[in-house]
């Protein structure tokens, strides 16, 4: 039986490509026309908010955070989180948000957003935005729109467009 050595490392430029290739394997060629990677198109994430999960030295997952305004929130959009079909099922893509979560709490990030399925992500901490709050650059099902709040207040002051801030 073959041990796992994973290790969770800060992005740098060498996992570009595996990072691709990741995304391409998990989302396919549309995933460039989602309103997320519109925002992320917007502007570079950020690195020291961004994570790797490695096994044995390969690069098998991976957690982006892009710099985001939304409405009067200075936080961050999380995505795209994804991991090999070799190594689902094992908590690897959860411990990749809770880094990047305590990471962007931790830099004085006000909220982490982002687009995805509340019945994985709610248990990670994550609650859904007001219906139709946040205008993206794109079609969005607002059901999917979901933060996790880091300062007091950040829902009533999550109104408005999201876009990439500096």
């Amino acid at each position: 039986m073959h041990k796992h050595d994973l290790v969770y490392l800060t992005e740098d430029a060498s996992h570009d490509a595996a990072i691709e290739h990741i995304n391409e394997e998990a989302f396919g060629p549309g995933r460039h026309t989602r309103a997320a990677a519109r925002i992320r198109e917007q502007g570079p994430h950020d690195l020291s908010l961004s994570f790797i999960c490695a096994d044995d030295g390969e690069t098998i997952a991976s957690v982006r955070m892009t710099p985001v305004l939304a409405g009067a929130v200075k936080g961050h959009l999380l995505g795209p989180l994804a991991v090999r079909p070799s190594h689902k099922s094992r908590g690897i893509g959860r411990e990749l948000v809770r880094i990047a979560i305590d990471a962007a709490r931790r830099k004085g990030s006000e909220a982490v957003i982002l687009i995805g399925d509340p019945p994985y992500y709610g248990p990670l901490g994550f609650e859904k935005v007001a219906y139709n709050a946040l205008t993206f650059p794109g079609p969005v099902d607002p059901s999917r729109v979901l933060v996790v709040p880091l300062v007091g207040e950040t829902h009533t002051r999550l109104k408005g467009t999201i876009g990439w801030r500096k």
